[in-house]
């Protein structure tokens, strides 16, 4: 017993003293989790690393379109010059997500988008840092990985400094509390874009390489394009536009294409059986990605109902976290679409609607009147091609409501020939609304409480369909833009006129086009898919067209409302280095 008992003190002796000669002290101290997941055991194969991109794809949909809950991409629009609060509160306050809240640093919304595109930056970083110690990853695929990743942050950084100037520069993954981050220029902010996206640029997949909803070179070249405008390098912009324009992978749609190609809009309440267009194709389920011969999509943000990771359908109410349409998707339909479903009383005092959502025209989906198109949008925009341009057609922009229950003696009668007492005491419940923020007769089939009737039931009200990110008429738009800022209006009025030439309507002049033009253009064939107010900030244009433009928030915008302010919660836990607010606030 003694000798064994020796034995294993003298082996164990010459193991530690093995151990103490041979290891290398600082990797023997590294402490790697692994019960648990954490950067040190969750960036080392491929498998790793397509799980952070996937990642990132999925937050950037979330900050687009779902960030702060209910309001979605509701800030993006909301008290610009086309659209505002649909239920008539005037709050120069700037309604976000039905929650009366003003334009100051402690307003939640303004300090959720700030966090949530920053979380863009950090993880894009992390992946930047992490890539160079991955294993068995080739390098075409670590540098694709590398250019994706930059390019989120590129992304990212696009909302960041277009909606609060200059920002904090955070290039480095960070793995400890840091509080003493300083303010870069915007023009700082820029070049750091522009550097990222030229990297991206050069290393993504072409567009025809390239599986729905993931980014490709165009798309880096189309974020330049934007980029070099702000910057005042309009050859440079010209260049990047134009390598997008002239791939022979992208072209504008022109004629009918995709899954209704051989199908007209209709409506048995609205009596209309329209001819069907190349602009209403365009946002038919189905015919966003690149597989439906849409040649014209160039980053198309994806939705799937009830997938993990897409969106849901069938359970829960609308605003509760990570079950329902408030955490998963796009719900442009509820916060754009009219209320009108719901009660509205005909000329003989009776109920003149059946009370429910339907899939179709005339009701539009569970929409609940958050958010209404100005009367400019609506109406003077359109007026020199009211009956020409398809944009504006009847199933395009749905301009008429009519009574749906049978009891009523009013039953298909327009409500606004004989008018409601509802719409007329509260003129909040019904509005003109684009079809594009819904699927009308395209619901998925989990979304019916009554198939035979188009009842929808309470889980409706997103936009059950891939959403544009980037399309190729705004390229043509951004170049018209940069053209414009070379002084070449003849080329500015080819680029405009290629984007309304294939919407019938009337081509402009060389001496029409200015920068007013271009943004009415963009609102013409861009609604509710661009960001309009990062548009807008980044044209120092958002108060001057507000003002003009906004029946509602006209009085009320202030010139340093052109910038947000910096969150204050940010600046005062940045307590090693001072951060300056935005003037004004």
């Amino acid at each position: 017993m003694k000798n064994t008992t020796c034995v294993k003190y003298i082996m164990m002796t010459l193991f530690l003293g093995f151990v103490v000669i041979a290891c290398d002290e600082d990797k023997f101290l590294e402490e790697i989790p692994l019960d648990f997941f954490s950067p040190e055991n969750s960036f080392i194969t491929e498998e790793d690393f397509n799980s952070s991109v996937t990642e990132l794809y999925s937050r950037v949909r979330f900050c687009a379109y779902q960030t702060h809950g209910a309001s979605g991409g509701f800030p993006y629009w909301n008290s610009t010059d086309i659209a505002h609060d649909g239920r008539y509160q005037i709050t120069a306050d700037f309604r976000f997500g039905g929650h009366t809240v003003c334009l100051v640093p402690t307003n939640s919304t303004i300090t959720a988008q700030w966090n949530s595109w920053y979380k863009v930056v950090a993880n894009a970083n992390t992946i930047i840092n992490r890539i160079e110690d991955a294993e068995n990853i080739s390098l075409d695929k670590r540098e694709e990985i590398l250019a994706t990743a930059k390019f989120m942050r590129a992304f990212a950084y696009r909302y960041l400094v277009y909606l609060y100037g200059g920002v904090p520069l955070n290039l480095d993954e960070v793995s400890s509390p840091k509080k003493d981050y300083v303010r870069a220029t915007k023009n700082e902010v820029l070049e750091q874009i522009i550097n990222d996206a030229v990297y991206a640029a050069e290393r993504l997949p072409d567009i025809d390489k390239v599986d729905d909803g993931k980014i490709s070179n165009l798309v880096a070249h189309h974020l330049l394009a934007e980029t070099y405008i702000s910057t005042g390098n309009f050859t440079e912009a010209v260049r990047n536009a134009t390598i997008v324009i002239d791939d022979p992978n992208t072209q504008l749609m022109k004629n009918r294409f995709g899954s209704m190609a051989d199908q007209d809009p209709q409506d048995k309440y609205l009596k209309f059986t329209q001819s069907g267009d190349v602009y209403w194709d365009l946002f038919r389920v189905g015919n966003q990605n690149r597989a439906s011969g849409n040649k014209e999509a160039l980053w198309v943000i994806q939705y799937e109902p009830d997938v993990l990771g897409g969106v849901l359908t069938s359970t829960g109410n609308w605003n509760a976290k990570n079950t329902t349409r408030g955490e998963s998707s796009n719900i442009l339909e509820r916060i754009a679409g009219p209320v009108g479903w719901m009660t509205l009383i005909d000329p003989d005092g009776k109920e003149g609607m059946l009370g429910k959502p339907q899939s179709n025209y005339n009701s539009g989906g569970q929409g609940v009147s958050l958010m209404k198109n100005t009367d400019w949008f609506l109406y003077t925009l359109w007026e020199n091609d009211w009956n020409n341009d398809i944009r504006n057609a009847p199933h395009n922009i749905v301009r008429d409501i009519v009574y749906n229950n049978p009891a009523s003696s009013y039953y298909g009668e327009s409500v606004l020939e004989f008018p409601s007492s509802t719409i007329t005491n509260q003129i909040w419940r019904w509005y003109p609304y684009p079809s594009k923020i819904t699927t009308p007769g395209q619901h998925p089939n989990e979304l019916f409480d009554d198939v035979d009737n188009d009842f929808l039931n309470s889980a409706s009200g997103s936009t059950f369909r891939d959403n544009y990110m980037f399309r190729l008429p705004e390229t043509y738009l951004l170049r018209a833009e940069a053209y414009l800022g070379l002084g070449n209006l003849e080329n500015a009025a080819e680029d405009i006129n290629q984007v309304r030439i294939r919407s019938n309507a009337t081509p402009i002049a060389p001496n029409e086009v200015n920068l007013d033009y271009i943004l009415d253009e963009r609102a013409r064939e861009l609604h509710y898919e661009e960001p309009r107010r990062i548009t807008l900030h980044r044209t120092g244009k958002l108060v001057e067209r507000v003002r003009k433009y906004n029946e509602l928030n006209k009085d009320e915008i202030q010139d340093h409302h052109g910038l947000w302010p910096i969150p204050q919660s940010f600046i005062e836990s940045n307590t090693d280095a001072l951060i300056e607010q935005n003037p004004g606030y």
